[in-house]
């Protein structure tokens, strides 16, 4: 299933919220009929919630299905309300915002090469996979280059032979070239998607809905 969708007057819904196969953690500040999209849609329970007061939980936060890692700047009472429902692991690393900065599935994970050493091990451990440091499309924002399910991936137009052929190795998925919302590269800012269906952003047009559908196997 897919639908159009818009968050807090934007289409960047990929923003507001992160996913995994049976949660998502969308911004508290959403309207309902966001919240109704993505329960309905990606078939999961959802928790209205903030990263250090902020909104924008899709940049801070990357889920899987074995576990959350989320920002350094997560607040106490905010990290205690998401662990009722998974397993987190803060990074403390100066390149934090996770969202952004992590591109995973349950199968493997991509990172920014800026990432310490330290905190590349603790992403493997929370999500239970292997992880590789690489830019995609010339991005090391990898987690907004691109939308990654257990069944697909839709990546940046930009992105080379040599990329596609690495995400395919390490998420095991197939992989198709794509934008959303009328030409943005930066898909990961406009999807919200799991095995079972994808939100995309309202601007996007048919002809790359086709794409995504293609990409993220929404058949």
């Amino acid at each position: 299933m897919m639908r159009l969708s818009r968050c807090n007057g934007t289409p960047n819904i990929g923003v507001y919220a992160s996913v995994n196969e049976s949660l998502a953690l969308v911004a508290a500040n959403s309207a309902p009929g966001f919240v109704e999209d993505v329960e309905t849609v990606l078939g999961v329970e959802t928790i209205l919630t903030t990263i250090s007061g902020s909104f924008v939980l899709g940049s801070l936060i990357r889920m899987n299905s074995n576990g959350a890692v989320v920002s350094g700047m997560v607040e106490s009472t905010e990290l205690e309300r998401i662990k009722e429902k998974i397993h987190v692991t803060v990074l403390r690393d100066k390149v934090n915002a996770a969202g952004n900065n992590v591109l995973a599935n349950d199968h493997g994970a991509i990172i920014n090469p800026k990432i310490g050493a330290s905190a590349e091990k603790k992403i493997a451990e929370a999500l239970g996979v292997q992880t590789v440091r690489s830019e995609i499309a010339g991005f090391d924002t990898v987690g907004s280059a691109c939308v990654a399910t257990n069944k697909g991936c839709l990546c940046n137009v930009n992105a080379t032979d040599e990329d596609i052929g690495l995400i395919r190795d390490i998420l095991r998925v197939n992989v198709v070239k794509g934008s959303v919302n009328h030409g943005s590269k930066h898909v990961g800012a406009g999807i919200l998607s799991n095995s079972k269906g994808a939100l995309v952003g309202d601007d996007t047009t048919p002809i790359e809905m086709g794409k995504i559908e293609d990409g993220l196997v929404l058949y």
